[in-house]
């Protein structure tokens, strides 16, 4: 649209630029020798005069949408529901398919999304209202505990977090980083204590009070035992009634992943980032 002014006269011109690319609305004030004077008359003229203001309208062909898609392989530790699991095995085409009995992580199921099952992020291959398939490649079946599941084992379900989702516990990727195995259950009260034996490799990010995902579960580390390769954890009578947990026997195994931040951390130290500012001061 272009407005034109004169000191008599007032034109309006409808006019649009299309383009093939699309620009954002932009505003371009030509001041080029208007003079100042009293407008006391104003008429409809098609000639444009000395002052112009020009306003380049959107194109009307839309901007295509971005092909990246948002990440979704995020979750907060606090199991949703207990699947069961209704087959797992060998696929015709040389893969490993689960296939797992739920209810909640349907709700709004697409093929593609991911969905945790005892902590790890699986990829959703196929669906119906009553359970949902996925793959496993032979590295998560190495990585995590998943192969020793069984027809009937109950298994912790989240879906992967949203926009508005609360974190209530912590951000967990869904990556495995092992496994550790339980070695002791032990009762106190109405609350249930834990111990699991983990890898060294995996204990140097256990600290007391820290974050760890057990099983997917979103727990509160309360003692590091370095002598025994231990770690421990208290679970609450509710938490006991909502994952699998307290339902695993001692020699049993659990998938295990450390807070991430431990591992930023101890990669910018071997990297020298630190060293780098204590030079430059």
């Amino acid at each position: 649209m272009a407005l034109s002014f004169s000191q008599t006269s007032l034109s309006i011109t409808q006019k649009y630029f299309p383009s093939k690319t699309p620009t954002t609305k932009s505003t371009i004030l030509n001041l080029l020798s208007y003079k100042p004077h009293n407008l006391n008359k104003f008429s409809t003229i098609s000639k444009p005069n000395s002052f112009s203001l020009t306003i380049t309208k959107l194109s009307k062909n839309p901007k295509p949408k971005s092909h990246l898609q948002p990440v979704r392989s995020l979750f907060t530790g606090i199991v949703e529901e207990m699947g069961t699991v209704q087959s797992l095995g060998d696929t015709k085409d040389g893969g490993f398919d689960l296939k797992i009995e739920a209810k909640t992580v349907l709700e709004g199921v697409h093929l593609g999304d991911s969905i945790a099952v005892n902590g790890t992020c699986l990829t959703v291959t196929d669906f119906t209202n009553e359970d949902f398939t996925v793959g496993l490649s032979p590295e998560t079946l190495r990585k995590t505990s998943l192969i020793e599941l069984k027809t009937g084992s109950l298994v912790n379900l989240e879906r992967a977090v949203q926009p508005d989702t609360r974190m209530g516990g912590h951000f967990v990727q869904g990556h495995v980083d092992g496994t550790g195995v339980i070695v002791e259950k032990e009762p106190e009260g109405d609350s249930l204590w834990i111990k699991v034996k983990a890898d060294k490799g995996l204990l140097k990010y256990i600290v007391p009070k820290g974050f760890i995902a057990v099983d997917g579960t979103s727990l509160t580390v309360v003692d590091v035992m370095e002598e025994e390769e231990c770690f421990n954890f208290m679970l609450v009578a509710y938490t006991q009634q909502k994952v699998v947990i307290p339902l695993k026997e001692v020699s049993q195994k659990v998938n295990l992943e450390v807070d991430i931040l431990g591992k930023y951390v101890e990669r910018l130290l071997s990297s020298g980032f630190v060293d780098s500012f204590k030079g430059s001061s």
